[in-house]
């Protein structure tokens, strides 16, 4: 009985993990910062330095 048992806790986690991946990875794209492009490049500009170093 505890072979099913363990057997049936395997099939279970082998389910509901990836759906618990899914959920975190989904919520993670939702919460991006979404930025016009000119935002963006005067953004990453602001990263280098003149010589091309980063700061």
């Amino acid at each position: 009985m505890s072979g099913a048992g363990v057997f049936l806790l395997f099939v279970l986690l082998a389910v509901v993990g990836p759906l618990v991946l899914y959920v975190l990875v989904r919520e993670e794209r939702d919460d991006r910062d979404v930025m016009r492009r000119e935002d963006a490049e005067r953004v990453a500009r602001r990263d280098t330095g003149d010589d091309g170093r980063r700061r």
